[in-house]
């Protein structure tokens, strides 16, 4: 079992973690949207990817910025690190629902 202390610092590390890779994978999908744009601009077609990449581009910035909070505020807010946390998860799972998305949706 866990001592309080124990449990503060894994949270501390948790957020330490999000902050920034989060931040990258905003560039991810910067980067993604940059390349859907130029493939929609040649073949003439609109996509969703794009837009749902810019989606997960602010879900993304909100576990940033969420995270960051968490770790500035001098009185530890744990509740900001667990939406932190969800909204990492959240970010994560909708990459890969839209990494599915333009994997399939390709036409040949």
């Amino acid at each position: 079992m866990q001592t309080p202390e124990q449990r503060n610092q894994l949270d501390e590390q948790t957020c330490r973690m999000i902050c920034p890779i989060s931040a990258a994978m905003v560039g991810v999908c910067l980067t993604g949207i940059g390349l859907l744009r130029v493939v929609a601009a040649v073949e003439r077609t609109a996509t969703l990817a794009d837009d749902l990449l810019a989606l997960d581009a602010i879900l993304f910035l909100v576990a940033t910025l969420v995270s960051y909070f968490a770790l500035r505020v001098p009185k530890r807010l744990h509740r900001l690190e667990r939406i932190a946390d969800a909204a990492f998860i959240a970010s994560m799972t909708l990459l890969t629902a839209v990494c599915f998305f333009i994997t399939y949706s390709v036409q040949t």
